[in-house]
């Protein structure tokens, strides 16, 4: 009786089989191949942090399992005593898990055993709690195209709520030590400095006027200025500076000082806290959105986090929409 009620299940879900379990298949088949080979898959991490544990397994994937095209990392949280790594592979989000020790990793969604038999469960989105300022935090890197991107996308929501809502920008960096040459950033040195600049920029002047010149160095600078040119890219902060109004010197002060790195750790600890790794990440009141990219669902989101939204949300934002699933 239980080998047929087994197939009869095996028949109900073939419909359902989509690239996303063809991906992750492959990914499990070669992780069992490694293993018959004698590969080991332990003692990967010792003592990580969630981010650095992330990114290590999507290098260790990468090395070691795909064959055609490569991994990237969409997110990491920790669940259930152990890390969940989403990794971006062939157009598909695929989980995987290490444990918190790293010693092991696994790609395969857990099984709750504490569910009843027969049943399958979900991970329900957290509600967004409401508020009178919805607290709003775009995670990016500066020269993330995907976060350059989101930002674009974000100045309209800006322009239409920033009175109303508490927009931010926050940088996903690591401060490792006492000086600007210990900031550790994806895209090398020179991000790590515009970080700097930019968590300055914010501290010292307006929004308005950060969002001003944000989309100046945007527009400007990122992709026509390649980061690896550090003096053309110098002239180009500058000038996108003072085009916003902005004190170069004072910038570039605080910049190289203790209060740029301390204020660029408060970011870091804020991408702790909400276990992000991925540029762009946005997150509405402590939680983490997973919608669509483009300024009228940007919106629609924020609006949804007030306790009584404002007549500006019945404007509907027009524009492009960026990409659903590319990130850094």
């Amino acid at each position: 009786m239980a080998e047929e009620t087994k197939k009869k299940t095996v028949v109900i879900h073939l419909p359902h089989i989509n690239l996303w379990m063809v991906t992750t298949l492959i990914l499990a088949i070669a992780l069992v191949v490694l293993y018959l080979r004698g590969g080991s898959i332990t003692g990967m991490f010792v003592g990580l942090t969630s981010q650095q544990a992330a990114n290590r397994a999507i290098d260790y994937i990468n090395n070691n399992l795909v064959q055609t095209g490569s991994a990237s990392l969409a997110s990491v949280k920790e669940v259930s005593g152990m890390y969940e790594v989403t990794t971006s592979y062939q157009g598909q989000n695929i989980p995987i898990y290490v444990t918190k020790d790293g010693s092991y990793l696994f790609v395969s969604q857990p099984i709750n055993m504490g569910a009843a038999a027969g049943t399958t469960t979900t991970t329900q989105p957290k509600e967004v709690p409401k508020t009178d300022k919805p607290t709003v935090e775009l995670f990016v890197m500066a020269f993330c195209p995907y976060g350059v991107q989101a930002e674009t996308l974000m100045k309209p929501v800006f322009d239409l709520l920033g009175t109303k809502a508490d927009i931010k920008i926050r940088f996903i960096a690591s401060v490792q030590g006492t000086t600007v040459d210990s900031v550790q950033s994806l895209h090398g040195a020179t991000e790590a400095q515009e970080d700097l600049r930019q968590v300055c920029i914010m501290k010292n002047y307006d929004q308005k006027t950060y969002w001003t010149y944000l989309m100046g160095i945007d527009s400007n600078c990122y992709g026509k200025i390649t980061t690896s040119d550090p003096v053309a890219l110098d002239t180009c902060w500058k000038a996108a500076a003072t085009s916003a109004g902005i004190d170069t010197a004072k910038i570039q002060a605080c910049s190289n000082s203790t209060e740029g790195l301390n204020l660029l750790k408060a970011d870091e600890q804020l991408t702790d806290k909400y276990g992000v790794s991925g540029s762009p990440t946005l997150v509405i009141n402590g939680v983490t959105y997973n919608g669509a990219r483009s300024s009228e669902a940007f919106k629609q989101a924020i609006c949804n986090a007030f306790t009584t939204a404002p007549t500006e949300c019945s404007q509907t934002l027009s524009g492009e929409s960026g990409s659903t699933t590319g990130g850094c």
